[in-house]
């Protein structure tokens, strides 16, 4: 008999049942019926997903081998016992899923073609290759990134492509068809997967919205507060003396219902709320004899009641006005101070804490000697800017960049060279008076009139008529769609795509950024992965040809296609011409 490793209450397409897992299968059983609906064996479970903590309902997605849609579970059960119950069967099947993964076997399969286009040329001879699953899964257990486990850059790769449809289709296309490797596809693109591993290590911050619960009206007059144990958890980390009050009281005097409710009828919600309170609401606020202990008076004298901590930097010290403009002098600011409107200090200070609260929660443990950077330098100034200047606005490598390969650099240097010559010889002294006799004389018999001028219209209509056309043709050109067939224009992106890929990986490999994140590959192996590339691009042509014929058998002229591919037909000439032209002086130099 199979042991149960764990059940629960959960239901099926909105049909309520009963969840096992057991040493072989998961099943799901409908109430009253013995036969169970659902039967999936461990060899089959492939994925799982499962609903945020916190959700309004406790869920979990089994997806399976030939089957991605797989079976959906909602966990009956009250919240915190179906978050439980749910964690139990996400750590057996994520251990079962993991045995899966690893006993899949790597069967050999034929790579298939970039672009399946049916054509009346020949067909080539099948060309053997490792399939997919050796080249690519062998290739997917070495990280991409240096200094992270294979399993976290495996993740970080899926959540890249998952967001980037467009390079997802890239990755099926090169990658899956085993034209190129998983390595060679993100080389050159670790920044993408950089950015990821950041956004998933960047704490959340605090919210900055003061706690402020908005009562609702709903039917028939009443008025509802919706209590989350996120509010909860705000409120207690906002005012600790509700907290206090709630362990004081809570559950031995009240129950928690009782305590809310009380709590926001009473005049320590009313003072805690986000806004200056009025008298009214003073007298509609009725009296309770636990909240009204916890009460605390307003803080509306000159001196706050909780101490201030003295500020001493003066690029942040408000207050500090005594040390501006110390060559002209002026007085001690006399406008600001507080207390003129009584009433609004305690809302001021309460908005100075929040702010504080926020400030401490982002800094950390850290201690309040290191948050501010330290310059025992001789230099005042260079001291006083070192306080204000940001790290992150900070480049932290200068990029050497890519050395320029010029043809008759000597010439260039001889332009430059004549160039400032001629600027040398301009810039001789000018005699200004001659210069200005000169000019007042050229000024002689000329007579402003400028009430008898008439400027003709024509010239004006016809530059503005002009723009406007120019201006029609963009937006025409932007608005229009693509009359392309779908099939045919699917295949001219894909086509696109590929090769522009090939050309990236081409120049990449020809001349290698100065430092990358991944392992830097010898010269030998840029040299081969640059003919590997020659060969891909050197077919451009052939699956072009292809694709002008695909699109006569669908009605399209083949110089529409031609147009549409030129420029990527030029790109890849100009890098076979270079390919060329670099082979031979290697080969001359090896003869030599």
């Amino acid at each position: 008999m199979p042991t149960t490793l764990c059940s629960a209450k959960a239901s099926y397409k909105k049909q309520p049942g009963t969840l096992e897992l057991t040493d072989s299968h998961l099943t799901w059983t409908q109430e009253g019926k013995k036969a169970p609906a659902v039967r999936v064996q461990h060899t089959e479970a492939s994925s799982l997903f499962c609903s945020k903590e916190g959700a309004a309902q406790v869920r979990l997605k089994l997806g399976l081998v030939n089957d991605e849609a797989g079976h959906n579970f909602t966990f009956t059960s009250p919240s915190a016992v179906a978050y439980v119950e749910r964690e139990a069967f996400k750590q057996e099947l994520t251990n079962i899923i993991s045995r899966n993964r690893s006993a899949a076997p790597t069967p050999l399969q034929k790579p298939t073609p970039l672009a399946a286009i049916s054509t009346p040329a020949k067909t080539p001879a099948p060309i053997p290759s490792t399939s997919r699953a050796t080249s690519v899964s062998s290739d997917t257990r070495t990280p991409i990134l240096s200094g992270i486990d294979a399993a976290t850059d495996f993740r970080l790769r899926k959540k890249v492509l998952l967001s980037n449809p467009e390079l997802l289709a890239l990755h099926k296309e090169l990658v899956m068809s085993g034209h190129i490797t998983e390595s060679e596809f993100w080389d050159g693109r670790e920044h993408l997967l950089l950015a990821e591993a950041a956004a998933e290590g960047q704490k959340r911050g605090r919210p900055g919205q003061l706690v402020d619960p908005r009562p609702q009206t709903v039917e028939g007059g009443e008025v509802k507060i919706v209590i989350t144990p996120q509010l909860v958890h705000d409120i207690f980390d906002e005012f600790p003396v509700v907290a206090k009050a709630y362990n004081d009281n809570v559950p031995n005097k009240l129950s928690e219902a009782e305590f809310w409710k009380r709590y926001f009828q009473s005049k320590l919600f009313n003072a805690h709320r986000a806004s200056i309170r009025s008298s009214a609401a003073q007298h509609v606020v009725k009296d309770d004899p636990i909240f009204d202990k916890y009460l605390e008076k307003d803080d509306d004298e000159l001196e706050p009641r909780r101490a201030r901590n003295e500020v001493s930097d003066l690029f942040i010290n408000i207050g500090a006005t005594l040390e501006d403009h110390v060559e002209t002098g002026n007085e001690k600011d006399v406008t600001m101070q507080a207390g003129r409107q009584r009433g609004a200090l305690p809302l001021i200070r309460k908005f100075n804490e929040h702010s504080e609260r926020l400030l401490n929660s982002a800094l950390g443990e850290v201690p309040p000697t290191k948050r501010r950077r330290i310059d025992n330098g001789n230099d005042e100034d260079e001291d006083a800017y070192a306080q204000i200047t940001l790290d992150d606005l900070r480049d932290p490598e200068a990029m050497s960049g890519i050395t320029l390969q010029m043809q008759d650099r000597e010439r260039y240097f001889e332009g430059q060279l004549t160039r400032s010559a001629s600027e040398q010889a301009s810039s001789e002294v000018v005699d200004v008076r001659a210069a200005f006799a000169e000019l007042n004389h050229g000024f002689r018999g000329w007579e402003p009139r400028f009430s008898q001028l008439r400027v003709d219209k024509k010239a004006g209509d016809a530059a503005l008529d002009s723009m406007t056309q120019n201006v029609s043709a963009r937006l025409d050109i932007r608005t229009r769609k693509t009359d392309f067939p779908p099939t045919l224009f699917r295949q001219l992106t894909t086509c696109q795509t590929a090769a522009n890929e090939f050309l990236r990986q081409f120049w990449t490999s020809l001349y290698p950024p100065p430092s990358t994140t991944s392992s830097s590959a010898t010269p030998s192996q840029n040299a081969a992965k640059v003919a590997k590339m020659a060969g891909y691009l050197s077919k451009t042509r052939e699956k072009v040809e292809a694709l002008v014929r695909a699109g006569q058998m669908e009605g399209v002229e083949p110089e529409r296609v031609e147009v549409a591919m030129k420029p990527l037909l030029d790109a890849v000439e100009h890098a076979l011409a270079f390919y060329r032209v670099r082979g031979a002086k290697n080969s001359t130099l090896k003869i030599a």
